[in-house]
């Protein structure tokens, strides 16, 4: 069969392609091993937020004498709450579905490999083989849960994201390896689901892309929570042999031995580029990542990569630009290339963790000199009426020039407010301007004008 684009592997870049391509008059053919929308519809981005919803709403339910309601005999389901979040992942699922109909792209399901610079070959579940042939194809393979030595992925008690998705029944205890989204996102969770938690992390702090006071904020907030925190510390082995695990702990201070139901490893992602047919294409990778250019394609004419399985940020959102950018550049279009600086980070335990552009020691490292404003949301009215006065929204400009550098922000729903930043950012607008933008009283989001008034000494409401 012969298309103009036949785009391998179904996520948030996958989909996109596809669909970019074919509203941009080409015959496109889709292939996917496993389920349409890849791991962030059906394992990943959207099946957490609906475990985190739940464990919020139960957290908010727990609190409500303090809003005046008065509730008795709460508890909660864990199998129902579980049961929730793979009926909304099926959900999106189908809406892919969905849209592959109504965009006329071709669904073959099945693994991909490259044969040759415009032919595929896909074998299906029964190992039937069929080879695809087009004149670009678009690598968005993505990515998976990397595996330590120390502490190799069993499925029962070393898990990964996918199981802690759908654990059986609810550990009592949990050891989680990283802090970084997934490991922070959990350890929410299942802290606030009512397991015991403790998050043990290499480096010196929780967090650690973001910037210090970020990861000040969420530690305090964290312990606060009854999460255990362990910083600096590394998991050398770890023992299954007994009822739960036992984990051998490097710390600054000597070993320790910690036990638990079950351990968590959330210790990054590793890209999907093995036995797809890259050696014999001669397509150039490194540090595990296929190489690309500005227009996201490979040093093989005809032949792109996409998403988590490239070199920039292993984000949903960073994934679906570049798939636009790779079916508009196909397509002939003149593209704007990625600005990996401008791109939001955003982690949805509670408080919530957002941010965009430099922190404040890289924009210093950058040769930066900066001014820098903070606004707590104690200050904020709504924070206060809605009872989460918790975080507060950090902004960093160059001295010289106002230039608005950062936006780092820790608080309830500020993984909404950050696209503020990232417009403003993508704008050149200045310090001066977000001033002059008047913006709605009583919200959360003045706090990002409170917090620039504060960096010039114009703050009035702190």
């Amino acid at each position: 069969m012969a298309y103009d684009v036949i785009v391998l592997g179904s996520g948030p870049g996958g989909y996109p392609a596809a669909i970019r391509a074919s509203q941009l008059g080409k015959k496109v053919a889709i292939v996917e091993k496993e389920s349409l929308g890849g791991v962030c519809l059906n394992w990943g981005c959207i099946p957490t937020k609906a475990l985190l919803k739940s464990a919020q709403v139960y957290e908010y339910s727990k609190h409500a004498a303090d809003y005046g309601i008065n509730l008795s005999g709460l508890s909660h389901d864990f199998g129902g709450v579980v049961k929730r979040s793979r009926g909304v992942a099926d959900k999106m699922s189908k809406g892919v579905q969905f849209l592959m109909k109504k965009n006329k792209i071709d669904v073959v399901m099945g693994t991909g490999k490259l044969l040759s610079p415009g032919k595929l070959e896909v074998t299906d579940a029964n190992g039937g083989k069929q080879v695809l042939e087009a004149k670009n194809i678009v690598i968005a393979t993505g990515g998976r849960a990397r595996q330590l030595p120390s502490m190799p992925i069993d499925g029962k008690k070393i898990i990964g994201y996918r199981e802690a998705m759908v654990l059986p029944n609810q550990p009592k205890s949990m050891i989680i390896c990283g802090s970084g989204a997934i490991g922070s996102e959990f350890a929410y969770f299942y802290n606030s689901m009512g397991t015991k938690v403790t998050i043990v992390e290499f480096m010196p702090r929780i967090v650690p892309v973001e910037d210090e006071d970020i990861s000040k904020e969420l530690e305090k907030q964290f312990k606060k929570q009854g999460i255990n925190i362990m910083t600096s510390s590394e998991v050398l082995k770890v023992d299954t042999s007994g009822n739960g695990v036992k984990a051998t702990v490097k710390t600054a201070s000597g070993e320790v031995v910690l036990e638990a139901d079950i351990l968590l490893s959330a210790v990054g992602v590793v890209a999907n580029i093995e036995n797809i047919g890259l050696e014999q294409l001669g397509i150039k990778t490194d540090k595990g990542k296929i190489l690309v250019d500005a227009n996201q394609q490979t040093n093989v004419p005809g032949i792109y990569a996409i998403g988590d399985c490239t070199p920039g940020q292993a984000l949903a959102h960073v994934a679906s630009k570049e798939a636009i950018n790779a079916a508009e550049h196909i397509a002939g279009h003149k593209v704007t290339p990625m600005d990996y600086n401008n791109i939001p980070g955003c982690t949805y335990c509670s408080p919530e963790v957002a941010s965009v552009g430099y922190t404040e020691k890289a924009a210093k490292e950058a040769g930066y000199e900066v001014k820098v404003g903070k606004f707590p949301f104690m200050a904020s009215g709504k924070a206060s009426a809605a009872g989460a006065t918790e975080g507060f929204v950090k902004v960093i400009y160059d001295a010289k020039y106002g230039e608005f550098l950062g936006c780092h922000m820790i608080g309830m729903n500020v993984t909404e407010m950050i696209a503020e930043a990232v417009v403003a950012r993508k704008l050149e607008t200045t310090a001066h301007e977000i001033l002059n933008a008047v913006h709605p009283h009583p919200t959360m989001s003045e706090a990002l004008k409170e917090a620039t008034a504060a960096a010039y000494g114009e703050a009035i409401d702190i």
